[in-house]
């Protein structure tokens, strides 16, 4: 039997992680352009940032008719963790070590207690 996903609980997690995109983008993407001056810098960013809430408001107005808002913010914070750790390799070029491994699967292990209180 095809496993089938409900949409109203896969868009909400769609759009939060393309906001994380943009939002990782916006706080990170500047550190590759360290002689850009800062106005400029926070212009840029508040750009992007504008882009990552046009995203998430609409996922988190969304996910809240499934999803309570502890989870909804779970669900961000591991999307983030996740973004971020690719960023941070392909992007910045820096490497993730075991300690950092260790910190996000804490952090993950945290989130599964938060969807196992219903």
């Amino acid at each position: 039997m095809p496993v089938t996903i409900n949409p109203a609980y896969l868009w909400p997690i769609l759009l939060l992680l393309a906001s994380n995109v943009f939002m990782t983008l916006a706080w990170y993407g500047h550190l590759k352009f360290k002689t850009t001056a800062l106005p400029v810098v926070i212009l840029a960013s508040w750009g992007i940032a504008f882009i990552e809430y046009c995203l998430a408001v609409p996922a988190n107005r969304m996910g809240h008719a499934v999803y309570s808002a502890a989870e909804l913010k779970t669900i961000q914070e591991v999307i983030t963790l996740i973004v971020f750790a690719g960023f941070s390799v392909f992007f910045l070029g820096e490497k993730l070590t075991l300690n950092h491994g260790i910190g996000f699967a804490l952090i993950c292990a945290g989130a599964w207690f938060v969807f196992q209180a219903k």
